[in-house]
């Protein structure tokens, strides 16, 4: 568990513009107006007061608190106190990656790697809508992805192409000896045909291909059947908080 909330965590902490730290409050602010691109990942015992202070730097960005198992026990309870609102719950989820169902990719669905600036611009034009990235954010948000410390080497992108143009994205993160999956999105129009599985076992594949033996991410509402029916069961859960 905890080399998958450190996973977790670099993933996140990659999109840091450079005032986010991994130490007794882990937190990561990319500028980018999108509440999950910014927050507060990881608070240890005795760090809460230093927590809220730090917390200033998100100034007007929208942004959110994460709450989970590597943070204190108490933490949940003391920002309640403070005026946190509880905003929703995700689960985390994994499993052996030699465990995971087959998956077939469906008729006229290519699976390509992220490997051009271009193709970049395009993959983040993928995930935007399905994930609530606003128009006027895109730009941001391909350099915010641009310059993830932990690309080419070790997050490796995936884009799902169907009728000429990607229509659904995914991402590896091979780091602290598992298969982090992350950034599985699938265009509205296109949903149901089986593709975000097939995004998603095209991750696990290069994870078992990597030697790395458990897949590990964390799920929507949305996505948590599509990886039920892969093998994937929830292990622990992360608590979203607001706090202003």
């Amino acid at each position: 568990m905890a080399s998958q909330l450190q996973n977790c965590r670099r993933y996140w902490l990659g999109y840091d513009s450079g005032e986010g730290t991994d130490d007794g409050v882990s937190l990561y602010r990319s500028g980018v107006r999108h509440g999950q691109l910014n927050g507060i990942l990881r608070v240890t015992a005795g760090h809460f007061a230093e927590a809220i202070l730090r917390a200033k730097i998100f100034d007007a960005l929208p942004w959110i608190w994460w709450v989970g198992p590597d943070s204190y026990s108490g933490l949940a309870e003391d920002l309640l106190a403070a005026g946190g609102v509880e905003v929703g719950r995700i689960p985390v989820m994994a499993a052996p990656v030699d465990e995971l169902a087959e998956v077939d990719v469906p008729a006229g669905l290519t699976i390509e790697r992220v490997t051009t600036p271009g193709s970049l611009e395009a993959w983040v034009n993928a995930y935007a809508d399905p994930l609530g990235v606003a128009t006027d954010q895109r730009s941001a948000a391909v350099l915010m992805e641009a310059g993830h410390p932990e690309a080419p080497q070790h997050l490796i992108r995936f884009a799902g192409r169907m009728d000429g143009r990607i229509v659904a994205t995914s991402a590896l993160l091979d780091s602290d000896g598992v298969a982090g999956i992350y950034v599985v999105a699938t265009e509205e129009s296109y949903r149901g045909r089986g593709i975000g599985a097939a995004l998603t076992a095209a991750a696990v594949a290069e994870g078992r291909r990597r030697g790395l033996p458990v897949t590990t991410l964390q799920a929507t509402a949305m996505g948590r059947p599509v990886y039920e029916r892969l093998g994937l069961r929830a292990v622990a859960e992360y608590r979203l908080f607001r706090y202003s």
